[in-house]
């Protein structure tokens, strides 16, 4: 791996967005507020609060977002979805969004119920493009952030449909991409070489997971139908079910070395932008943010 110190001291120094789940209830809000205030310090350009499909976690996702808004003066998105839900309702949901102060939405298809193929509703859009292109419509402001995927969407029959999908959620507006989570650098700029060599010119950035445990994110990787390396997975080796402290503490110290390598690496290969997935857990994206100099930067910009 190249040493990231020279490219993380230019002007096009990196910077990173971050995504939080809704709370269940007032003490999950209280920590989600602690949570954005120890990170504001960071300069993340924006929060993303997902929405579940169909609508699920709804009231949750307006709370979350209210929450936030109320907690920090850090740009907020919101998650949309057309599962389960005519264009009126969608574009009613993402209304109440604007009317909290969100002009950010992540637009996506969104997955079936468990078992499931996925089937528009009859007065619904019918894919992220076609929402994409409702929500720029009735917004001039509006920024659209997009899903791509390195490894392929799981419900994709080709790589080349893939990327057809990818390239026409650009041509109806979206104004970048947040890629899948993946564990294989090379996997991103691979995914990167084919976007371009499709005609897909727009901004697409990484998504990183950022691990609370291994062995939970590796059985939701395999249902994203996302790979895990084997290189990896022998970190973790003798690992699984220990409970002790001293296992639990090693899980910690494997993640974050995995982080901060992950996204050094890519910060060394150019990548400016990164997506983290932080679990709604602020330890290990404070880590990646320090590793990534945004720590010093900040305070150099408020000295």
């Amino acid at each position: 791996m190249t040493s990231p110190g020279k490219e993380l001291n230019r002007r096009d120094a990196p910077f990173v967005s971050l995504e939080v789940f809704p709370a269940r209830d007032k003490a999950g809000l209280a920590a989600l507020q602690a949570m954005a205030h120890r990170l504001a310090a960071f300069g993340p350009r924006y929060i993303s609060v997902t929405y579940g499909a169909g609508g699920s976690s709804r009231e949750r996702s307006f709370d979350t977002v209210r929450a936030l808004r109320e907690a920090v003066d850090i740009p907020l998105a919101a998650h949309l979805t057309v599962v389960s839900a005519s264009r009126d309702q969608t574009m009613d949901v993402a209304r109440r969004f604007r009317e909290l102060g969100v002009n950010h939405f992540v637009a996506l298809r969104g997955d079936a119920p468990q078992g499931e193929t996925f089937q528009p509703h009859l007065d619904g859009f019918a894919n992220a493009a076609e929402l994409t292109a409702a929500l720029k419509q009735q917004w001039s402001d509006v920024h659209v952030s997009v899903a791509a995927y390195p490894e392929m969407h799981p419900d994709s029959p080709s790589r080349a449909e893939d990327l057809a999908n990818l390239k026409a959620k650009f041509e109806a507006g979206a104004d970048e991409a947040l890629t899948q989570f993946f564990f294989d650098n090379d996997l991103y700029f691979d995914f990167l070489d084919m976007a371009r060599a499709a005609g897909i010119d727009g901004k697409i950035a990484p998504g990183v997971m950022l691990m609370p445990n291994f062995f939970q994110v590796r059985n939701f990787a395999q249902r994203c139908q996302a790979s895990v390396p084997d290189w990896l997975a022998a970190r973790y080796a003798g690992l699984q079910g220990r409970k002790d402290e001293d296992a639990r503490h090693m899980q910690q110290l494997l993640n974050a070395a995995f982080a901060t390598e992950q996204v050094l690496d890519m910060a060394a290969r150019g990548v400016r932008h990164f997506h983290l997935y932080t679990m709604n857990r602020p330890e290990l994206a404070e880590a990646v943010c320090r590793v990534l100099g945004l720590a010093a930067r900040n305070d150099a910009t408020t000295q």
